[in-house]
């Protein structure tokens, strides 16, 4: 099985001062359940080599055995450090892509045609996907072959409108994730904030907050398991 984890390259939070990036905890679970899988990952950005870490992701109250563990991990970091740059790929070398979010996504992944573009090439090529929390918000310009909005008429979940209340930045982000998938016709759901939920429909499959990231990796491994290309 090989994964390709497609990271962000932004490490500015608005106008704000302040640093985002792509949230540790969402990286960290899934690769380890990646791994624990047999897969071979490849870690991709924009533009390439280190992508900027949430530094609010590293923070004590944030830290998780695996964020720790992965922190810790010599040849994960050392992957990390190195990650290859996104238009440099080819989903026909992969069994799927996972994208892990934090802010900086919905800055630059969400208008990268690189991303979208490989994003619609992973859909006509008839794999899976998985999206987590703010990385949901990249499909919003993902279109099917007939020009019609990728998520309409689609179940998914991401970060919610109350939950991006919560962290005080709703007035921040270039748009809302729940407000934006919602516009585009998808059928979007939710649990209480900060609660673990991830929606499957078909080849595509969301989480709704760094919590649900271990549990969609789950699912995206027992999809390809049932799809037949789960072999390492």
């Amino acid at each position: 099985m090989k994964v390709l984890m497609v990271l962000t390259s932004h490490d500015t939070l608005g106008d704000t001062g302040r640093k985002t990036g792509f949230w540790l905890e969402e990286l960290a679970a899934p690769y380890y359940v990646f791994k624990e899988a047999g897969a071979e990952i490849t870690l991709a950005s924009p533009k390439g080599g280190q992508p900027p870490l949430d530094p609010k992701s590293d923070e004590p109250m944030f830290q998780t055995d695996l964020t720790r563990r992965f922190s810790a991990d010599a040849a994960a970091q050392a992957q990390l450090a190195r990650t290859v740059r996104l238009d440099s790929v080819d989903q026909a070398d992969f069994d799927t892509v996972f994208y892990p979010g934090g802010h900086g996504p919905m800055w630059d992944l969400a208008e990268d045609e690189t991303s979208i573009r490989l994003i619609e090439s992973f859909v006509a090529a008839g794999k899976t996907i998985a999206l987590v929390c703010h990385a949901p918000g990249v499909l919003h310009r993902v279109r099917n072959a007939d020009g019609t909005p990728f998520v309409e008429g689609r179940r998914v979940t991401g970060f919610t409108n109350s939950e991006e209340k919560a962290v005080g930045l709703e007035e921040v982000v270039p748009f809302l994730v729940e407000d934006e998938l919602v516009s585009l016709g998808a059928i979007f759901s939710k649990v209480k904030d900060w609660g673990v939920q991830t929606v499957v429909d078909g080849r595509l499959i969301t989480g709704q907050n760094p919590g649900s990231s271990a549990d969609a990796a789950e699912a995206l491994v027992t999809a390809l398991g049932r799809a037949g290309n789960g072999a390492a």
